[in-house]
């Protein structure tokens, strides 16, 4: 039985989604990982979709996967070669238009599988907007902010810890070893230096800047914080298709706990 909604006849879909069934839309973005690893991240969301489709459905819970949106909310990615963003209104119009039309043509759960931090903001305006105008709650997992959670606790390395290593990279190695180049992987050049200036400032992560002990948040580029797309404090040789492997257990488990009590509490 076909997890993805694409594979599917009309039919098959309107029995499904109208039996309560839950919609997953996977999210990603089409940046820079790096020299090492793939620019589509939206492709490891849709393949962590799929294993939360799968376990829930073990777990007696159905779901259905949707093909997913292959760009991030604008951020720090504007000047990527080949990479694509959407304005944050763009993005949330996306997601509360495809919401609205499932639950118009009698969906009755939707769960959004997030992989792009610049779409944060616009995923859960639209999860506020539906809740006010239709009063359902759309969740959504956002992966790599519940990865990073996960890391230390599944033995992973401090070092590896950043964009451009993990846990995007352990992700992709576990997933998609196919795309990965890790003969590519390198130690960031500003690693062992200092760390990059914004504004003349010490940079603190992306978009913000330390001035007089506090943070200032401020526009930045990519290039500007992490030459190549890899943070300066962040060493992608650490990461591995073994501790990937973990992390999308954990990811896949916390997905399908979701689908399941969307099922039980709307029952």
């Amino acid at each position: 039985m076909s997890h993805r909604i694409a594979e599917l006849t009309a039919p098959e879909a309107a029995e499904r989604l109208t039996a309560g069934a839950c919609a997953i839309l996977p999210m990603g973005s089409l940046e820079t990982h790096g020299p090492h690893a793939p620019m589509g991240d939206f492709l490891l969301a849709e393949a962590v979709c799929i294993r939360i489709a799968e376990r829930a459905a073990r777990q007696g819970a159905d779901a259905l996967v949707l093909p997913p949106v292959p760009f991030g909310g604008e951020d720090f990615f504007g000047a990527v070669p080949g990479g694509v963003s959407l304005s944050l209104p763009l993005l949330q119009g996306i997601v509360e238009e495809t919401a609205e039309a499932l639950f118009r043509n009698g969906a009755r759960r939707m769960l959004v599988v997030n992989g792009h931090g610049g779409s944060v903001p616009a995923v859960e305006s639209a999860a506020r907007a539906l809740r006010r105008r239709r009063g359902v709650v759309v969740p959504a997992l956002h992966l790599w902010r519940a990865a990073a959670a996960f890391h230390a606790e599944l033995g992973g390395e401090a070092l590896s810890l950043g964009h451009g290593a993990d846990p995007v990279w352990s992700v992709a190695l576990h997933l998609r070893p196919d795309l990965c180049r890790p003969e590519r992987a390198r130690l960031p050049p500003r690693a062992e230096s200092t760390p990059p200036t914004v504004f003349g400032l010490p940079a603190v992560g992306f978009g913000a800047v330390r001035c007089g002990g506090a943070e200032f948040a401020v526009p930045t580029e990519v290039e500007e914080v992490a030459p190549g797309g890899v943070s300066p404090t962040a060493d992608p040789r650490a990461g591995s298709a073994e501790h990937g492997a973990k992390l999308v257990g954990k990811l896949v488990e916390s997905g399908a706990a979701m689908v399941v009590h969307l099922r039980e509490s709307a029952a």
